[in-house]
């Protein structure tokens, strides 16, 4: 039997000794020179935000929401999801002023559900609005329209988007953070994001001409200008056969503005997101799909 030999494995176990330590030394001179301050206190008024990530306040996450509160590059009332008691209290926390920023809302520009607005073509493939929109605009007989096979809904993690029974979007105004999702989505550019004074809107986003239009759809904006005339001057527009509203002069609006409407196609929204059409909008009382033509 050879004899171990003792002095390879003392020096073996110097050298990985001397080693770990060096290594040891290098972090801990990394750790200092390289450590970055976080403010405890960010993580304190991210636990008082909502944690939705819905980015409406401008920044991509509650976090880092937090950050620019903390820093004072924001408010508190820039977070329009969060409740307003909440708000204050982070104001409060952090001594400063709570702020204000208008909430805002996905609005969609158009009512033309499968019950007034006709389908020229019928569509088979992915069920999807951008699918569809590759094939020579998906089929609608108004190429404006919604083409209803709910991309919106499907991207809105909020659950702020439900298509009714005629394959239309309707916007939950309670649940919708103003992510902006939708409105990436959609392939005809129907979704905006608006706040919510803005009560005066066109439901319809049509450039076709008068009676050409209507034919394809019963609530179009046939561009008859009659709103235009009975508005405060400037506050709407008839421009490319479509009535186009000026927010800037958004204190101006009132129900005047849709009383005349034949369509309905201009409405009123109420707080709780219902519209109001006004006296000589054409009754829509079909409760059915429209054929296909």
């Amino acid at each position: 039997m050879e004899p171990i030999l003792i002095e390879p494995i003392l020096t073996a176990v110097g050298f990985m000794t001397v080693l770990g330590l060096t290594l040891a030394g290098i972090l801990v001179v990394a750790n200092k020179r390289l450590y970055v301050f976080e403010d405890p206190r960010i993580d304190q008024v991210e636990d008082l935000l909502p944690r939705a990530n819905c980015g409406a306040c401008g920044s991509p996450g509650c976090r880092q929401f937090a950050e620019s509160v903390i820093r004072g590059d924001a408010a508190p009332g820039a977070c329009t999801v969060n409740a307003g008691s909440m708000n204050q209290l982070i104001a409060d926390f952090l001594g400063v002023a709570v702020g204000f920023a208008e909430r805002q809302v996905a609005r969609l520009a158009c009512a033309g559900g499968s019950h007034v607005a006709y389908t020229k073509a019928s569509y088979r493939g992915v069920k999807s609005c951008r699918g569809a929109a590759l094939v020579s605009g998906g089929g609608k007989g108004c190429s404006w329209g919604c083409l209803g096979f709910g991309d919106c809904m499907t991207v809105c993690d909020f659950g702020a988007i439900k298509l009714d029974s005629f394959s239309l979007p309707i916007v939950d105004t309670q649940k919708c953070t103003a992510c902006g999702d939708c409105v990436e989505v959609c392939p005809k550019n129907l979704l905006s994001l608006h706040p919510v004074s803005h009560r005066l809107w066109v439901s319809c986003l049509s450039h076709g001409v008068g009676d050409v239009a209507e034919a394809d759809c019963d609530v179009v904006c046939t561009a008859c200008g009659r709103c235009a005339q009975d508005s405060p001057e400037g506050l709407i527009e008839i421009k490319d056969n479509l009535a186009v509203i000026d927010y800037s002069k958004n204190a101006l609006a009132s129900h005047v503005a849709i009383e005349r409407c034949p369509t309905g196609a201009i409405v009123w929204l109420e707080a709780d997101g219902s519209k109001l059409k006004g006296r000589d909008a054409k009754k829509v009382i079909r409760k059915a799909a429209l054929p296909t033509a």
